[in-house]
């Protein structure tokens, strides 16, 4: 049985990066530079945030307000707030109020803080999903100049190699983004990605919630970029949210309601996998489900598959999806969680090979620093075995890292 002292070192496939002002700047050609992505500090007089959509009005001379930092680029105003960098801060605190660079732990952006803080937390390796860009690239999709918009994702992925992955023993996994307006650019993207050790993608997990062509597409529309993961053993990172729109019952719920419900996208976009026929035409692809917790994965495995033997004449499956779903599952899937007991009593159900674990550096459901106390609570009564899989052994082999289990 392991001890605070011998319970193995977290890898953490679900956390966030606060990019630096520096990242475009530094990288785009200079006719992009005052239209391309930069951050500005303005004092706001008053902000709302209505429907997760931002309003704010710019304090007038003299005026009191809050300092807050905003990323610019063409038309988007985009501020950062406390609940993307909520690290340190007591739960009472973390709201959506303005804050800057200055108001968050160095950790959230600094390469050298975020070694130190993963120290602290127990944390050898960590996956970081993107903050200004979004969970996997939508601010760059919605850009009217797809000029810019490619070069910006390059920008990204390649400070993403070469600052903030590069140096750290391999303790920070790159985790770039590709150009979702796009199928065979977004191929691209990952080939060259690939090719300098990459071996993650972001991506949306229900593509048409963003005007894109769905991954039951008649012509395919997916496949390029499915076919360059696959070959590249890419795995494709979806991050609940990464639709940019998250689920709920009502224009006025409150906000803990969708919180409550975040699973279901991640619910709903499993399902149309395992129903597209793509896991049969790719078998070696591989896909992960980030903060979506795993207690819901039993039920949509069983009536997956009975829906599949059930109405083989009519569902429009018989012919491309050869097998019960929950093989396809088994075989290509991975679940993600950072506290969810009620998934962990149903492991024989999820696969205690298809699940990994996060600790969700910044957020506001961050368990920094407490994960090892989190992961000790929750997995006690698990055997040795299955919790190193459950905290490294299942990442590791996800992630293609060359460390010990």
């Amino acid at each position: 049985m392991f001890t605070a002292e011998t319970f193995p070192r977290i890898i953490s496939v679900d956390d966030h990066i606060m990019e630096p002002a520096n990242v475009w700047q530094d990288r785009l050609p200079a006719k992009f530079k005052e239209v391309g992505p930069r951050l500005v500090r303005l004092k706001v007089a008053e902000m709302k945030f209505v429907g997760g959509v931002f309003s704010y009005r710019e304090a007038n001379e003299g005026e009191d307000g809050t300092w807050c930092d905003w990323w610019l680029t063409e038309d988007l105003r985009y501020p950062l707030v406390r609940l993307m960098a909520a690290a340190g801060y007591p739960r009472e605190e973390v709201t959506v109020t303005p804050i800057t660079m200055d108001d968050m732990r160095k950790g959230c952006w600094e390469q050298k803080a975020r070694l130190e803080d993963m120290d602290t937390n127990h944390t050898e390796v960590s996956l970081s999903f993107p903050t200004f860009p979004r969970f996997c690239g939508q601010t760059f999709l919605e850009r009217k100049d797809k000029e810019l918009a490619d070069l910006c994702v390059k920008a990204y992925n390649d400070w993403m190699f070469d600052e903030w992955c590069a140096g750290s023993g391999g303790r920070l996994v790159p985790l770039p983004i590709v150009q979702l307006w796009d199928a065979n650019l977004a191929a691209d993207e990952v080939r060259r990605n690939a090719a300098r050790g990459g071996h993650a993608v972001c991506f949306t997990e229900i593509p048409p919630f963003l005007g894109l062509p769905s991954v039951h597409d008649a012509d395919g529309y997916w496949d390029p970029f499915f076919r360059a993961c696959a070959e590249t053993e890419s795995v494709v990172c979806m991050h609940i949210g990464s639709s940019s729109k998250m689920p709920s019952t009502s224009a006025d719920a409150p906000a803990a309601v969708g919180s409550t419900l975040t699973y279901m996208n991640a619910a709903m976009s499993m399902t149309d996998y395992l129903m597209s026929g793509i896991l049969e035409r790719f078998p070696t692809l591989k896909l992960a489900y980030s903060e979506g917790q795993i207690g819901w994965i039993p039920y949509i495995l069983e009536r997956a598959d009975a829906v599949w033997k059930d109405n083989v004449a009519w569902g429009g499956v018989a012919d491309k999806v050869k097998r019960p779903p929950s093989e396809y599952y088994k075989e290509s899937i991975y679940g993600c969680f950072f506290d969810d007991p009620h998934g962990l009593k149903s492991l024989e159900s999820v696969g205690v090979d298809n699940i990994t674990f996060e600790t969700d550096y910044p957020h506001s459901d961050s368990t920094w620093p407490h994960s090892l106390k989190v992961a000790m609570d929750i997995m006690d009564g698990l055997d040795d075995e299955t919790i190193v899989k459950i905290v490294r052994t299942n990442a590791i082999r996800m992630l293609h890292l060359d460390l010990d289990a």
